[in-house]
């Protein structure tokens, strides 16, 4: 009876043209896109996490506007709100439409969920909207 080899791995989910590939090279050169890859992604996440900051800092309401909102007797508290979560969101402004001379303002949560934004209405930015 002829022993087979060892089982070849499973293949992560990823297109064919990726795979295949891959599949075809030696045992050094997959070691050598591997660490490509690891170094690649730690990249990618370190460039995201520096557009978070840098779109934070221009979004973030200043400490006034957090004032305000604390005389409005709205929360600035994110554990005050359901979905949004305590260490990574902010509150920034949204204008949602403008009409001629007024324009519909309103403050947000906002954060980073994977790659999408995500956002929960808090108050508009005039009371009398």
């Amino acid at each position: 009876m002829v022993e087979d080899g060892p089982e070849k791995p499973p293949a992560p989910e990823l297109p064919k043209y990726l795979r295949e590939p891959l599949e075809n090279q030696s045992p050094e050169r997959l070691e050598a896109v591997a660490a490509y890859a690891a170094d690649l992604a730690e990249w990618k996440r370190r460039q995201r996490e520096e557009e978070l900051e840098r779109r934070r800092a221009e979004e973030e309401v200043d400490e006034e506007e957090l004032e305000e909102l604390d005389e409005r007797e709205i929360s600035t508290d994110p554990e005050d709100y359901e979905d949004v979560p305590t260490g990574s969101a902010y509150i920034t402004v949204k204008t949602t439409k403008e009409t001629g001379d007024k324009s519909y303002r309103y403050f947000y949560w906002q954060w980073r969920e994977g790659d999408s934004w995500k956002n929960e209405y808090i108050a508009p930015v005039n009371p009398r909207e």
